[in-house]
């Protein structure tokens, strides 16, 4: 997110007019940028969530839909799919895996229905449009009765876990839906 931060305050200093500040954060975007490339991927070329581990983040779901690479890098295309198979549970995506990860809390987490979205919207950028086009029906199975939906969901029972509604799991859903379509999945 550091990169996207840089990148974008560039972009927004060029339309302000302001050459300079533009140069000097692109640079600094750019180092960012091949900093993660050459230390944040595994062995398999697949993203990983720091620097000193092989454990998985879904959050590196993000890495094509902000174009930080295109979506046919197979950099990406590997990281998808190996979260896709990872960090599945019952078809839905957790974040990472908590025996993998010290974040300070305790026990199981439910699946993220942000990263599931994500995922969904990740499928369609590198072509995966059946893939995508099944986990987004699941997804919209799993609505509440208001047709809304929590923070996580428990992925066997279909428990809608923690905040709720969730706002940023609503923003995913309208972009995932948008890559659907889009891809004509």
């Amino acid at each position: 997110m550091c990169w996207v931060a840089l990148d974008r305050g560039a972009r927004l200093a060029e339309l302000r007019g302001e050459p300079e500040l533009a140069r000097r954060w692109q640079e600094v975007a750019d180092e960012v940028h091949a900093d993660i490339l050459k230390r944040g991927v595994d062995k398999r070329g697949v993203f990983v969530q720091h620097y000193d581990t092989d454990a998985l983040d879904a959050s590196n779901l993000l890495v094509p839909l902000v174009r930080f690479l295109p979506a046919d890098d197979e950099r990406v295309r590997a990281t998808v799919l190996a979260i896709a198979d990872e960090l599945n549970d019952h078809g839905l995506v957790l974040r990472y895996r908590v025996d993998e990860t010290d974040d300070g809390l305790h026990g199981e987490e439910g699946t993220f229905l942000i990263c599931s979205f994500w995922m969904v919207s990740a499928l369609s950028e590198i072509g995966e449009r059946d893939r995508a086009r099944e986990l987004c029906e699941q997804l919209l199975a799993h609505a509440s009765p208001l047709q809304l939906y929590a923070e996580e969901l428990d992925a066997r029972s279909g428990r809608h876990l923690g905040n709720f509604p969730q706002a940023f799991t609503h923003l995913a859903l309208i972009n995932a839906v948008t890559h659907v379509i889009e891809s004509g999945g």
